[in-house]
């Protein structure tokens, strides 16, 4: 019972703490200390030291010898050769769900474009603007249900890890964008694709919406990394360590 009860409290420190750091609640870089995190979470020293071990297998979470936990950077080099390795992953998972679908992986996906569309996408709290829980959740679902009927275990593993990568970066794009993004448009665009089995139509819609969000933290990060350059030598060479890091965007 003993050896159940301290499996289930790590399992809570490790979804609360991946929530966390998904949403950004938790900043990339941010020192992360047990202490602290055993109050917040009310689990043991043990219980969040193994969430922090199984996070920082994921790459959400980077151990230091001698220094403890941290949350993981973020920067635009990582941002686009992850867009353009997620591109090629989900593309083919996409193209193999489209190939074995059937009637209920068509009737799955139409009911969660449906509960995302109706899910309102953004919240605002102490901390500005962010993505809402549920809508990230909903966000979720309808682009599992798009690719769940590939037929490939080892491609579904491979894309689950690069989407749960690209969450941070979503969450950081929010307060850059200075457009206003129609993510219901391009959802149900690429939905309706996918129903069609349009395969190259859904392969440049799923291309141009990874995509988008990447240009929406490459444009808003740039100007941060301009004001750098035109800054005095002694600033500038602090502003350099952070110029290809996004920690600040958010």
């Amino acid at each position: 019972m003993a050896t159940t009860n301290s499996a289930s409290l790590t399992q809570t420190a490790y979804e609360r703490l991946r929530a966390d750091l998904l949403s950004c609640k938790l900043k990339p870089d941010e020192q992360l200390k047990i202490s602290q995190l055993c109050e917040q979470l009310d689990v043991s020293l043990g219980a969040v030291r193994e969430a922090l071990s199984r996070l920082t297998s994921e790459g959400l979470v980077i151990a230091e010898p001698q220094r403890g936990f941290r949350v993981a950077p973020v920067s635009l080099d990582d941002l686009k050769d992850l867009t353009r390795v997620r591109i090629q992953i989900e593309t083919s998972c996409l193209e193999r769900a489209m190939a074995c679908g059937n009637m209920n992986w068509e009737t799955n996906l139409v009911a969660a474009y449906y509960r995302l569309s109706r899910t309102p996408e953004r919240v605002e709290d102490g901390d500005g603007v962010r993505l809402a829980d549920a809508w990230r959740e909903a966000h979720n679902q309808f682009h599992e249900c798009l690719i769940a009927a590939c037929d490939s275990p080892w491609l579904l593993r491979i894309r689950e890890q690069l989407y749960m990568q690209t969450e941070r970066y979503r969450q950081l794009s929010v307060p850059l964008q200075k457009v206003k993004r129609d993510t219901n448009t391009e959802h149900e665009a690429l939905m309706n694709a996918a129903l069609a089995r349009d395969t190259a139509k859904a392969a440049e819609l799923l291309d141009a919406h990874l995509t988008r969000t990447m240009n929406i933290l490459v444009a808003g990060f740039e100007p941060q990394a301009g004001a750098a350059d035109a800054a005095p030598p002694a600033r500038r060479k602090a502003s350099a360590r952070g110029s290809r890091s996004l920690a600040a965007a958010d």
